[in-house]
C-alpha cells in the first residue's frame, strides 16, 4: 500500500525477530486493524548480522542515521535492550519528529521522565518493558483509570519464578536449580540481575510510577534477591500453607508509596501462588475494581505481542491523523516510604538450644523489639542438643525485625538465623 505506515527497527534478536515475524505471517489482519499496512523500511542491526537478513530479502543496515534521517519512517521500535546507545537512540528518534516503540524497561525505570518530557507532540509506547506478552501498561493508564489503585503484586521475572518452582517441586538448592535455569536458557550467564531482583525492580518502579500517579525511580526500590533461599525454607513454607515467591511489590501508604522486590511467603489460596515455572502475573488491588490479574508469557518471543499492538496503536493514530502524545500520567510528588518503615509480618528460623526456658527466653527477646509472635513452631533436630524453630510474626515494621534480628544474634540460647523472609 502506498499510504503504509514505515518503521525503522533497532534490533532483531529474540524479540526483534519475533516482532519481524508477526507483521509478515499477521499482515493481513494487521493491515485490517490498523486500517493500513505496516511495513518495516529499515533494520538496525551489528556488521556481521546484515548478511543474514539480506538472504531473507530483509532492509538491513548498520547506520542509524539512514533511519533517523528517512522522512518516511514514522515509527521507530527500539529492541537492543540495555541504556546505551538505546536512550540516545529513543531520544534522538523523537527530536527528529518520529514516535516510539520500546520494550527497555532499563531505560523506561531509569529515565521514563526524560523520555515524556522529550516526547512533546509525539507517542512513546513500552507495553512489552514489564510482562512480555502480558497487557498491564495500558490496562492501567486506561482501562483502570477511574480507579484508585491501592495495591500493585507482580511476579514479573521469569528466570527466579523458574527456580523457586523447581526448588519446590524438586527439593533441590539454589545452585542446582541456577545450573538448570542456564542450561535451557532461562538465566543468563551472569544471572545478577534476576536472581539478586533487578530486573523485576525496574519493572516494578515502572508499574508503580504508573499506577500511583508518581515517578518511582529504580534506585526507590528496595531490592532482595533469591540467593539466600533454602529447600528447607521452602518445605516449612509448604507445610506452613504458603509458597515461596519472589514478589514485586508496590503499595499507597500513608507514609508514601511501598516499593519493593523480595521473596515472600505467599499464601497457597492467593492467586499468584499458582503462577510457576517462567510465567508472569500482575495481581492489582483497587476501588471500585476491587481485585484483577494479568497472567501470561513474560518473557521471551511471545514478548513481540505487545510490541506489535503498540506499533499498530501508533499507526491507527497516524491513519487519522491524531497521533500523538499519551501524555505522562506522574502527575503527584510522593514520598517513597523508607524501608525500615515498611509493614509486614514475618517468617524467622533460627538455629537454638534444646533445653527448657528457650522458648521463654525466644519470646521476650522479640516482645522486647515490639514483635508479637503469632506462632512458633519446633521443626527438627539439626545438631546434637540442638533443634530448628520457625518463628511467624504478626505485623510489624521492618525496622522491629532489624531490632529483633540483632538481639538474636547476641541471645546465648540462639546458634544461628538462618533466615528472614517477609510473611505476604
Amino acid at each position: 500500500m502506498d499510504n503504509a505506515v514505515k518503521i525503522g527497527l533497532l534490533g532483531a534478536g529474540t524479540i526483534g525477530g519475533s516482532v519481524i515475524e508477526v507483521l509478515q505471517r499477521n499482515r493481513d489482519i494487521i493491515t485490517q486493524r490498523a486500517n493500513t499496512a505496516i511495513d518495516i523500511k529499515k533494520i538496525l542491526v551489528l556488521p556481521r548480522e546484515i548478511p543474514a537478513l539480506q538472504e531473507r530479502g530483509l532492509p538491513a543496515t548498520n547506520n542509524y542515521d539512514e533511519i533517523l534521517n528517512d522522512p518516511e519512517i514514522k515509527i521507530v521500535v527500539e529492541l537492543m535492550g540495555g541504556v546505551k546507545p538505546a536512550k540516545d537512540f529513543i531520544l534522538q528518534a523523537m527530536a527528529h519528529g518520529k514516535h516510539v516503540v520500546t520494550a527497555n524497561k532499563d531505560v523506561v525505570a531509569q529515565f521514563g521522565h526524560e523520555l515524556f518530557d522529550a516526547a512533546d507532540a509525539h507517542q512513546i509506547e513500552f507495553e512489552a518493558a514489564v510482562g512480555g506478552a502480558i497487557p498491564i501498561i495500558m490496562p492501567l493508564k486506561r482501562s483502570l483509570t477511574a480507579n484508585k489503585i491501592t495495591e500493585v503484586l507482580g511476579i514479573v521475572n521469569g528466570t527466579t519464578n523458574y527456580m523457586l518452582t523447581k526448588m519446590s517441586e524438586l527439593g533441590a538448592d539454589y545452585d542446582t536449580v541456577l545450573k538448570e535455569a542456564q542450561s535451557h536458557g532461562y538465566a543468563e550467564r551472569n544471572p545478577e540481575a534476576d536472581v539478586e531482583g533487578k530486573d523485576a525492580a525496574r519493572k516494578i518502579a515502572i508499574l508503580a510510577s504508573i499506577a500511583f500517579n508518581s515517578r518511582v525511580k529504580f534506585e526507590d526500590v528496595s531490592v532482595e534477591g533469591i540467593t539466600h533461599i533454602t529447600p528447607e525454607d521452602i518445605s516449612y513454607a509448604k507445610d506452613l500453607g504458603y509458597v515461596v515467591k519472589l514478589l514485586a511489590v508496590g503499595r499507597d501508604t500513608e507514609l508514601g508509596v511501598d516499593v519493593r522486590v523480595n521473596p515472600v511467603l505467599l499464601p497457597k489460596d492467593h492467586p499468584l501462588a499458582s503462577v510457576n515455572g517462567v510465567l508472569n502475573a500482575v495481581f492489582v488491588r483497587g476501588w471500585p475494581i476491587e481485585e484483577a490479574m494479568f497472567f501470561g508469557p513474560g518473557a521471551g518471543k511471545p514478548t513481540a505481542s505487545a510490541v506489535v499492538s503498540d506499533i499498530i496503536e501508533i499507526a491507527r493514530g497516524l491513519n487519522r491523523n491524531s497521533a500523538g502524545r499519551f501524555g505522562c500520567t506522574c502527575y503527584h510528588k510522593r514520598t517513597i516510604c523508607p524501608a525500615e518503615e515498611t509493614v509486614s509480618s514475618y517468617y524467622i528460623r533460627l538455629l537454638v538450644e534444646d533445653k527448657p526456658g528457650v522458648l521463654g527466653k525466644i519470646a521476650t527477646t522479640f516482645g522486647n523489639v515490639d514483635v508479637s509472635l503469632k506462632s512458633v513452631v519446633q521443626t527438627r533436630a539439626e545438631l546434637k542438643d540442638h533443634v530448628e524453630i520457625v518463628v511467624i510474626t504478626h505485623k510489624v515494621k521492618h525496622r522491629n525485625i532489624i531490632e529483633a534480628q540483632a538481639a538474636l544474634k547476641v541471645l546465648s540460647v540462639v546458634d544461628k538465623i538462618f533466615n528472614v523472609i517477609r510473611v505476604e
